[in-house]
């Protein structure tokens, strides 16, 4: 077992905090994780390792490291979180442009031979424009439809 990186030295203040979110229960299951792991991490507490930390609180023990790491770096509030996405799930097909020009499309003259516009012709349509690789009348309709 090699040298322990971002060592957990709780203040008193912090302890408290720590076992005031165990004991109430009032916090989401992770922020309770994190506070027994923080807890357990402890150097001038419990002292266990990352394995051991992790089969108590029944997680990975990359977990137990992630969250001495935001403690270390980051501080007491982050370490209780959880890691925020660098990049949403899934990209967005529309940035703003786009979704401009899209709701100017669906202003503008229908095609020849229609009332108006439906959400079909406006996904073929700003495909045919190159505008989108290939989009949903459902992503035309939700974005329409929040620019109401």
């Amino acid at each position: 077992m090699g040298m322990k990186r971002y060592i957990v030295r709780l203040t008193g203040e912090e302890r408290k905090q720590l076992e005031d979110i165990v004991n109430k229960g009032k916090n989401t299951a992770y922020r309770v994780k994190h506070a027994h792991i923080l807890l357990d991490a402890d150097v001038e507490g419990n002292n266990l390792s990352d394995e051991e930390i992790a089969k108590a609180v029944h997680c990975h023990r990359n977990t137990v490291f992630n969250v001495r790491q935001r403690l270390v770096e980051h501080g007491l509030e982050a370490a209780l979180e959880r890691k925020k996405r660098e990049t949403p799930p899934v990209a967005k097909i529309l940035d703003g442009e786009k979704e401009a020009r899209l709701i100017a499309l669906g202003c503008s003259q229908p095609p020849e031979g229609r009332d108006r516009w439906t959400l079909k012709l406006l996904a073929e349509r700003m495909v045919e424009l190159e505008m989108v690789e290939s989009i949903s009348y459902e992503t035309v309709r939700r974005t329409l439809k929040k620019t109401n």
